[in-house]
Formats: C-alpha cells, sequence, structure tokens
C-alpha cells in the first residue's frame, strides 16, 4: 500500500514550507526557553517542563535536514513524528509534573494544540 498523505483535505494544498516550518520551531523553542525563565520563582514544575520541551524543540531543529538545521541527520518528513511527540510532551506534560489544573498548565495545552495545527498545515513532502 502507498503511503498516505498528510496535507489537510478538503482540497486545501499544505501551506508551511520547511523554511517555514523551522521558523516555527525555533521560535517554538525560544518562547519555552523564555517561559522556563519567567516560571523559575514562581512555579518551578512549570519552568521544568518549559525547559524541557524547549530543549527537545531545538534539538530537534538542529537535527533535522531543513533551513536552520545544523547537523541535517534527521530527514524532514522524520522530523513529523519528533513534532507529534513534542506536542504530546507539552499536552500531558502538566500531569506528567503534577501541576495538570493549574493556571500555567494552560500554556501547554495551547502549544500543543497550535502544533498539531502546524502539523496538519505543513507540507511534508516539500523537502
Amino acid at each position: 500500500m502507498g503511503e498516505q498523505s498528510i496535507a489537510p483535505r478538503a482540497g486545501l494544498p499544505a501551506r508551511i514550507s520547511p523554511a517555514a516550518h523551522a521558523v516555527l520551531d525555533y521560535t517554538v523553542a525560544a518562547t519555552f526557553f523564555s517561559v522556563g525563565f519567567r516560571l523559575m520563582r514562581r512555579h518551578r514544575a512549570a519552568a521544568s517542563l518549559a525547559f524541557a520541551n524547549g530543549a527537545m524543540v531545538a534539538a530537534m531543529s538542529m537535527l533535522t535536514d531543513y533551513p536552520g538545521g545544523v547537523v541535517r541527520v534527521l530527514p524532514f518528513r522524520g522530523h513529523r513524528t519528533g513534532d507529534m511527540l513534542q506536542a504530546a510532551f507539552a499536552g500531558f506534560g502538566p500531569a506528567l509534573f503534577g501541576f495538570a489544573a493549574h493556571e500555567d498548565a494552560k500554556l501547554f495545552y495551547a502549544q500543543a494544540a497550535s502544533e498539531v495545527g502546524v502539523i496538519a498545515a505543513t507540507d511534508w513532502d516539500a523537502a
């Protein structure tokens, strides 16, 4: 059987190019690091999760074969799997780190949802 496309349904083309995806990835990593520093004094668990997510996104981005990749050992299509794992980690992270009902958990839930949107809108066959 052939591989199915991840492109959005209803005849809409995928819109996010590998270069645009790289910019989004590094922006997300920087945002997580920034949030981690802001949360360090008031909520250590959330700060730790933010740093872990930021490190995950940054490392995966540096390893991906797309503009901005440093080592380029991970094919762009393989990056999709990493994005799915990172979205799951962000979404389930507050429960894993023990603050699922805390106000700060909303940041991670929102990021996980936005990551799913980016995954759906990325042209994974472009690279």
